[in-house]
């Protein structure tokens, strides 16, 4: 049996959003070192702000300003931060419960180890040195031994230059390992073949092949080499440029039935305009010298398939 493959993987992309009316003024509030709740219509303050009552749907704009300092409800120790996190050596992560608020925060509390955190540990906001409106404003909380005043001055929301939209930078680090059943079908494509797994219920063969049937629940075991040609059943026009892929716009991704599978899977179409792609179309794979995987499909003249032969896999 093959090694199996594994390779770590990155997801990563810009999250953009705009901010309500409470969600601008809390951001506006931390640049300006200003911590803001909402009061809901039951006197409880809510940190951070919500635009809607949790327990009766109510709107809720009424603005407060609530203590730089509180008292740590519950506690996680993290002994090795990771990439992004508020603090590049170890600390707690801590529900704080604000001098004036009746929910906690969660964020990072900046601790001599372990044994230095406990609920009910009086702690207090350090800020970051450059603030933009976002919750990094907040660096991390400190211990705080109560000697100097960090009561709210009574800020009532409004500021100059509010905040109106956030990105916020989303990633996740992984290992992927595809299995037997995929490990097999990227080997046999580096030789230039693609193999499916057949169902030995349904008798169906899937490509790629997942090492079960998704239909009957089984196992696959059996190799089928299909294609190398085959037909496209449905297929989008590309008109937005990717991040570090140099591929002229526009071009056409589409949905491919090889032949012999009874699963079409994705690839790119190139080789003829992209106004001239269509259902039916009869492709054939395309290798680029030293690649793993075909670099696209092209068009292999012969007449388009009958809508019927693959109509189940659209």
């Amino acid at each position: 049996m093959p090694e199996l493959l594994k390779a770590p993987l990155v997801v990563e992309f810009p999250f953009t959003r705009s901010l309500s009316p409470v969600q601008s003024a809390f951001l506006t509030g931390l640049r300006e070192r200003t911590v803001l709740g909402v009061r809901t219509g039951g006197d409880k303050v809510l940190v951070p702000p919500v635009e809607y009552d949790p327990e009766t749907a109510e709107e809720l704009r009424e603005l407060v300003e609530v203590g730089s300092t509180g008292t740590v409800t519950t506690w996680a120790w993290n002994p090795e931060p990771r990439r992004g996190q508020p603090l590049d050596r170890p600390f707690a992560w801590v529900l704080v419960k604000l001098d004036g608020a009746d929910t906690a925060l969660l964020h990072a509390l900046d601790a001599e180890g372990p044994q230095a955190v406990h609920s009910g540990l009086r702690v207090r906001i350090r800020w970051a040195e450059e603030r933009t409106g976002a919750i990094t404003d907040i660096a991390c909380f400190e211990p705080y031994d109560g000697t100097e005043s960090a009561e709210a001055t009574g800020h009532d929301g409004e500021f100059e230059d509010k905040v109106s939209g956030i990105v916020a930078p989303a990633r996740l680090d992984y290992s992927y390992s595809p299995g037997h059943a995929q490990t097999e079908y990227i080997n046999a494509l580096s030789e230039r073949k693609t193999i499916g797994h057949r169902c030995p219920s349904c008798s169906k063969v899937y490509v790629p092949p997942r090492g079960a049937c998704p239909t009957c629940g089984v196992a696959t075991g059996e190799q089928v080499e299909v294609g190398p040609g085959g037909t496209v059943t449905t297929f989008c026009i590309v008109n937005v440029k990717a991040k570090n892929l140099d591929i002229e716009l526009p071009y056409v991704y589409a949905h491919i039935a090889l032949d012999g599978a009874d699963l079409a899977f994705s690839g790119r179409i190139a080789g003829i305009p992209y106004d001239q792609v269509r259902m039916g179309l009869r492709v054939e794979p395309v290798w680029t010298e030293g690649g793993r995987y075909p670099d696209h499909f092209r068009p292999t003249g012969e007449p388009d398939a009958d809508y019927d032969t693959y109509k189940e896999l659209v």
